[in-house]
Order: C-alpha cells, then structure tokens, then sequence
C-alpha cells in the first residue's frame, strides 16, 4: 500500500511561518544585549565632556548618526548584512547609555536603581509580550494612538533639549512608558498576526521599545531617588 504524501494546510503553514519569525526575533532580541552591555561598559568609561559643553549639538549628532543606521537597516534587512548592521546599532545604543549611567552611579544607590529600571523593563516586556502572544484578540487598533504619542514625545523632548524643564522631563518619561509599553503589546500582536515578516524588522522595533522604556524607567527612579553623593 502506498503511502500518502502528508499535506499541511495553507492555515498550517502560516502559523508555522509567523511562530518562526517569532522566535527568530526573540533570539536576536536576546543576542543584541551583549553589545548593548559591552557598549554600556565602554560608555561609562568615556568622557563625554563635548556632551556637557555642548547638549543640544552632541544630541542632534548623535541623533544623525542612529538615523543612519536605521536607513541601513532598512535597506539592508534582507541581506547578509542585516544582523551585523543590527549588533553595531545596537552597540551604540549601549554606548549612549554612558552619560546616564555615569549620572545614575553618582547616587548612593545608582547601581540599584540601574538594575530596578532593568527588572522592571524586563517585567514589562514578558507581561505584555505574553498577553500579546497567547491573546485572541488584535490590537492593531492601538496603532494611530501609539503614533500620536511617539510623535508628542518626540516634540516635547526636543523643546526640553532648550527649556530643561525637571518636571516636563518627568512627564516625558511618564508618557513615554505608557507609549512604549503599548508599542510591546501592539509590535508582538502584529508578528504573531502575520504582519511583520522580517524578524530584522520585527527585532528593531521591540529593541527600541525596550530600550527607551529602560530611559524612561530610570529618569524617574533617578528623580524620585534623593540626593547625589
């Protein structure tokens, strides 16, 4: 008797298909925080004295720069070059870092509010990544309002870059966790819906969601913290 070809549905193939971009992406999400560390440790022995002479030039540059690297990404998200390119963005994300973790660690307590804002970016992630996982339902809705918000705290940061208000920081930031917390839930719920093909891609976006929810986290532990040393 002979043996029928086993057929797996259209349906099939596209779970099949969506769970490996899944998993591809979280394993390169986990991946990127080795530069990210590594760039972390070299940021917090760099002078960045240009920085505190000149903020608002060293942020535009610095801004110029990632910029560059998103556009390569992009072009590039389907070649050889991609996760290269992904590791070197994210070892100068790390890098950036350095100015704030220099400022975190002249608290008595700066080493603990640096691991609390890394606990509970991390316990954010997993929460919202497992309710946008295993949930039925589809948060593509959230999409325009998530935007709106990006945009907002985009503007406000960059009129805080000249005003260096305290307490229009504090809002930024509380802003902002709300909008990168909601950019977790709605980036996973569109990879495992099929509508981020490219776990490059798809890797990006949640990178950039925990990173600037850890920035965030941590400008408002730092606020509420006490006095420097």
């Amino acid at each position: 008797m002979q043996a029928q070809p086993q057929v797996i549905s259209q349906p099939s193939q596209q779970a099949l298909a969506q769970n490996r971009v899944l998993r591809n992406t979280y394993w390169l999400l986990a991946l990127t925080m080795i530069p990210t560390v590594i760039g972390a440790v070299l940021g917090l022995n760099t002078n960045f004295s240009f920085m505190a002479q000149h903020p608002i030039m060293g942020t535009l540059v610095m801004f110029g720069i990632m910029m560059g690297f998103l556009f390569g990404l992009r072009k590039a998200r389907n070649s050889v070059f991609a996760i290269p390119l992904m590791l070197g963005f994210t070892f100068l994300m790390g890098w950036w870092l350095g100015p704030m973790l220099q400022y975190a660690l002249h608290f008595p307590i700066g080493a603990q509010l640096i691991g609390v804002a890394a606990g509970g970016t991390a316990a954010i992630f997993f929460t919202l990544a497992g309710i946008a996982t295993v949930s039925k339902r589809d948060f593509s809705f959230l999409g325009n309002f998530l935007f709106i918000g990006l945009i907002l705290v985009v503007i406000a940061s960059v009129a805080n870059l000249f005003l260096n208000i305290p307490a229009l920081s504090l809002t930024i930031s509380g802003v902002a966790i709300l909008v990168f917390s909601g950019f977790i839930l709605f980036d996973v719920n569109r990879i495992v819906r099929g509508g981020e093909t490219n776990y490059v891609m798809a890797t990006l976006s949640l990178y950039l969601n925990v990173y600037n929810l850890f920035v965030h986290l941590l400008n408002i532990l730092l606020a509420f913290s006490g006095n420097r040393d």
